[in-house]
Order: structure tokens, then C-alpha cells, then sequence
């Protein structure tokens, strides 16, 4: 693929965007790319990604970055420099700020996991229902009893075609 910029060269830096619910894709060569400042430093790790992730403004942060781990005394300030919790009781002492970094970076705040494909098809509809099962209360819970029925109507479905291949 060529360099979208130079049409020259082979890209080798590529980089995907999302605006206004849009995919935007950006192929670069390398020369293009740190002309335009764009790039990977040496340094460049998981850590420091995630740490850049939590730079976002939302109010539950704000009022955590006072707090601090009774266990290895890591701030909240802490954590976004580094990218890394100190210990395990950090979870707990930053759960209302890492609950919306969590679901922005992973789409949930609960980990759901994924399976090989050849997994057991079993376990995959039991997980399936268990996520419609966490849908259905939401929308009861928001009273939005149209989109409940078709959950129920989902869940039932499923449930039905597990007995039907269980006999």
C-alpha cells in the first residue's frame, strides 16, 4: 500500500480514527509521517497508551484525583502518569474514575471475555443470554418496556433452540 500523502513510498504507519461515528483511515510512509509529527517513539508501551487514554474530562474523575490508595498510597495523578495501578486495592479505591475508562476502552466496564471458535456452541448461547439477561434489566430499569419485550422474546428464542439440541 502507498503512503496516502507522498504516493511514493510503502506506508508503514497506519492510523485509524473515529469521528462523528465515521472510520477515517491513514496510510503514511515513514518520511511523511514524522514530517507531520505523527509516529511511534522508542519508548512507546501499553502503559503510556493507557495513561494517555485517561486524559479525558468527566466529573467522577476529577473528584478521584484526590484520592489516594490506603494500601500503596498511588494518586489517582499517579496512575494517569504511569499507566499502571499500584496494587489490587487500587481497583477498588478508583472504581467510579476506571469504571468510565474501562468501557471506553474495552466497550464494558465487566470483562466478558471472548471463545476460541472451537469452543463448546453451549457455552456460547448461555453467555449470549446472560449479556441479553444484563440488557433486559437495563431496559426495564429505564422503563423502556418495547425493547424489554424483544429481549425476553431474544432470550426465549435461544433458550428454546438449546433445548431442541439438547433432545
Amino acid at each position: 500500500m502507498l503512503c496516502d500523502i507522498c504516493q511514493k513510498n510503502i506506508a508503514s504507519v497506519h492510523i485509524t480514527e473515529i469521528v462523528n461515528e465515521k472510520m477515517v483511515e491513514l496510510h503514511l510512509c515513514e518520511q511523511c509521517a514524522q514530517e507531520k509529527g505523527i509516529g511511534l517513539s522508542e519508548d512507546f508501551s501499553l502503559a503510556n497508551f493507557l495513561a494517555g487514554l485517561t486524559d479525558f474530562d468527566l466529573p467522577r474523575v476529577k473528584e478521584s484525583v484526590e484520592l489516594q490508595c490506603p494500601n500503596c498510597g498511588m494518586s489517582y495523578e499517579d496512575f494517569k502518569k504511569i499507566g499502571r495501578l499500584g496494587c489490587s486495592q487500587c481497583y477498588y479505591t478508583f472504581k467510579q474514575s476506571l469504571a468510565p475508562l474501562l468501557k471506553r476502552i474495552q466497550g464494558a466496564e465487566q470483562h466478558i471475555g471472548k471463545f476460541p471458535h472451537y469452543a463448546d456452541k453451549g457455552m456460547r448461547e448461555k453467555v449470549e443470554i446472560e449479556e441479553l439477561q444484563r440488557e433486559l434489566s437495563k431496559a426495564i430499569q429505564e422503563e423502556n418496556f418495547e425493547q424489554a419485550a424483544k429481549l425476553r422474546d431474544k432470550i426465549r428464542e435461544i433458550k428454546s433452540k438449546m433445548k431442541k439440541s439438547e433432545e
